[in-house]
């Protein structure tokens, strides 16, 4: 347990000074983030603001794991940090092309698309390999495992799954310092996990994340100085689901991502019920946290109700699994 907290601080304090020297030069860069004209008319002022801020955390996790590597001995920790960096590669291509062209949109949805789930079916196949990944569904609460899965419908069936968890994650970065506040106790809850199920080398990750991305706040934090970009948000959802899949657990994704599934399904119900009723809308704006500034909501408030509903879920799933954890 004192190596975890050892190794949140070492974050902080990485993720604080590598922000400090990089927004200088995201600035000088003039990486900066366009806003979509479909988008809420008060984010116009954000345009200019510095992207790629991901990079912060990813860069000083990077330096721990690096530093840890001698000590760890469950490799499975670095299959997990491969692919987070491998989704996150593939958001700093889509905010590449968003700086280079001065556009919003970077690569095409089939582009992205395909690259997620080549890296998901390689993470995927690399930690079965392993062992790590034993095809059962561990459910919930009911302490129950359905086994005997076919090695290639699960792995299947968990592409989709990643593929659709890390797509939520990006899009519940809408709003400074939601994505990395609702991300904070998610990465608490995977820590313990990992820690209270025998895995302390798998549970380095997330301690080292819980850290960073609350030194990261200090920059993401309303009024945003830098944003994450999707090199970040993409990064984080690479994380979440990689260490849902190492711990064998991919169904608490649905509890501890909950605030990602309702960003997601508002997008979704509101993209549908527009096409099928000719014009109406659901909400106001969608995804949902666009809904609730609409409705008058401020964005701390709407970043701190979201991140309050994210630790709920997290200590509902917790408990779920508390025959995995005593």
């Amino acid at each position: 347990m004192t190596r975890l907290w050892i190794t949140a601080a070492v974050g902080f304090v990485l993720t604080a000074i590598v922000g400090f020297l990089l927004l200088p030069l995201l600035r000088a860069l003039k990486a900066g983030q366009s806003i979509r004209e479909v988008g809420p008319t008060w984010h116009n002022s954000k345009a200019g603001t510095p992207m790629m801020g991901g990079l912060m955390f990813i860069l000083s996790l990077c330096i721990c794991m690096a530093i840890a590597a001698a000590f760890v001995e469950d490799r499975s920790v670095f299959y997990c940090l491969g692919l987070s960096l491998c989704f996150g590669l593939i958001g700093f291509l889509d905010d590449f092309c968003k700086a280079r062209f001065k556009r919003n949109l970077g690569l095409t949805s089939l582009q992205k698309l395909l690259l997620q789930m080549a890296v998901s079916a390689i993470y995927l196949y690399l930690i079965y390999r392993q062992g790590s990944l034993t095809c059962d569904l561990y459910i919930p609460f009911f302490r129950v495992r359905i086994t005997n899965i076919h090695p290639m419908l699960y792995i299947f069936f968990a592409m989709f799954v990643m593929v659709g968890c890390v797509n939520s994650v990006n899009l519940t970065d809408g709003v400074d310092g939601l994505c990395a506040s609702v991300t904070l106790p998610v990465m608490i809850f995977f820590a313990a996990a990992a820690y209270k199920m025998g895995r302390g080398d798998l549970a380095l990750m997330p301690a080292c994340l819980v850290g960073a991305l609350l030194a990261y706040l200090l920059y993401n934090w309303h009024p945003a100085k830098v944003f994450m970009g999707d090199t970040g948000s993409l990064f984080l959802g690479g994380a979440v689901c990689a260490l849902a899949f190492a711990l064998d657990l991919p169904l608490v994704l649905i509890l501890v991502g909950f605030v990602y599934i309702c960003e997601t399904l508002s997008d979704i119900l509101q993209v549908s019920y527009f096409k099928l009723t000719h014009g109406k809308r659901i909400f106001k704006m969608a995804p949902i946290h666009h809904h609730f500034e609409m409705c008058g909501w401020k964005e701390v408030k709407i970043v701190l109700v979201f991140a309050g509903v994210s630790a709920l879920m997290c200590a509902l799933a917790w408990l779920g699994i508390l025959d995995l954890v005593r």
